[in-house]
């Protein structure tokens, strides 16, 4: 279906809930009675249900998406009382050396004031901008918001929802690339100042989003769990000393598990548009979980502590260092305002080139500073060329591949 018929349609949400949006402080948006709990739409906006994957019914959700809802407000106390990792660690931007133990610790940590604030209103003003344009799509049968194909309702990801699949195109996605409390964390993390912008993106749910998304790793394949010689010389960059067996030149069980744990592909660092609190659908984050081979427990077998293991208490302007194999999913948002966190993805410097997508116009890539233009090469586009579909938000996917074939030039 095209975005011209969606277009065409009635609106179904009153234009005013739209143009007062922002992804931080009280709002209107979200809770559409009509959504039905695990709803999800196939890339044509046919609803659908999906027993599996990141996007697996929740059965312990409440059987209506209404605020005041009898099992609505038992979740909600239920959260108020329990969610959250007791004793969760928030580390300042200077404190590089901790965070990165942390991080290989647990395949996550939490680092405050990432963002100024003149950076968080400008992250703010962005993704309000781009979410505004996936909720301008009417939904199906009264529903407020076209779900975004293969998501549960009332979630959606920056990423998947671009046409062009990532958000380089937008500058403020863009800046965020070399930061003065990101890169000297990002650097240590890595071993070295040359890992390699992979994308940008971020997820977020709107008031209402009551399903647990199942816990999932983002890339999986990625992860050969193979150590070829560039990742071994990452390992040695970091410190780790391992040795090799006689005369097969393997490195030895435990030397190889630690490098595994410590190499990760992918860190994503998501940046909190708003505080994390026990009822906005905060990340819930696995700690250990990062060189797990198994794969995460389903939603009707994962435990309640797993459920509870969120990030409240990080505040707005922090971000998470996020090793992309960690288990982690999102959370009920049982209250009234959008849980927002864009991100930069980037890459270990052994990434194979098959997974670097050009989505960077060169002009923003220009623009940049000179450690950000090097560790964005892989993915900055050739001069006068704008990637294919970008500038174009739209939740389901046969409307982003339609945008993506016919949107070839800079739109003017």
């Amino acid at each position: 279906m095209s975005i011209s018929k969606f277009a065409s349609k009635g609106r179904s949400i009153a234009m005013s809930e739209l143009d007062q949006l922002k992804v931080y402080g009280e709002t209107g948006v979200g809770w559409c009675h009509l959504t039905p709990p695990n709803e999800t739409v196939d890339e044509h906006g046919k609803p659908t249900a999906r027993a599996n994957a990141f996007n697996a019914a929740d059965p312990r959700a409440p059987r209506r998406r209404v605020f005041d809802d009898p099992e609505v407000c038992r979740l909600r106390e239920h959260l108020r009382q329990n969610n959250g990792i007791r004793g969760l660690e928030i580390v300042e931007p200077d404190e590089v050396e901790r965070a990165a133990r942390i991080f290989f610790r647990d395949g996550f940590v939490v680092v405050r004031d990432l963002l100024d604030a003149d950076g968080l209103r400008r992250f703010r003003d962005g993704s309000a901008k781009a979410l505004k344009q996936i909720l301008e799509v009417p939904g199906v049968g009264g529903r407020k918001y076209m779900t975004e194909s293969f998501r549960l309702p009332h979630r959606y990801s920056y990423g998947t929802s671009s046409a062009s699949r990532h958000m380089l195109h937008e500058p403020v996605w863009a800046s965020m690339i070399d930061l003065p409390t990101t890169t000297p964390i990002l650097s240590k993390i890595f071993g070295t100042d040359k890992y390699q912008v992979v994308g940008a993106g971020g997820d977020l749910c709107l008031p209402g989003a009551i399903e647990y998304q199942a816990l999932h790793v983002d890339l999986r394949e990625r992860e050969t769990f193979e150590l070829p010689e560039a990742r071994l010389r990452q390992a040695r960059s970091l410190g780790i000393k391992f040795k090799t067996r006689a005369g097969s030149g393997e490195v030895e069980h435990s030397s190889w598990q630690l490098i595994i744990e410590r190499t990760p592909p992918m860190v994503a660092i998501n940046f909190l548009m708003s505080d994390l609190t026990w009822e906005n659908g905060p990340i819930r984050q696995i700690p250990g979980t990062q060189g797990r081979v198994a794969n995460p427990p389903s939603p009707a077998e994962e435990p309640e502590w797993m459920r509870l293991s969120t990030l409240v208490g990080a505040p707005a302007g922090a971000g998470v260092f996020r090793d992309v194999r960690a288990w982690h999913g999102a959370t009920p948002n049982v209250g009234r305002e959008i849980r927002a966190m864009p991100n930069v993805e980037y890459g270990a410097p052994w990434l194979e080139q098959r997974w670097f997508i050009p989505s960077m116009p060169h002009e923003i890539w220009k623009a940049l500073s000179p450690h950000a233009q090097r560790v964005s090469r892989r993915i900055k586009m050739a001069p006068g060329v704008w990637p294919a579909g970008a500038g174009v938000m739209h939740p389901l996917s046969s409307c982003r591949e339609e945008a993506k074939a016919r949107v070839q030039a800079k739109p003017r």
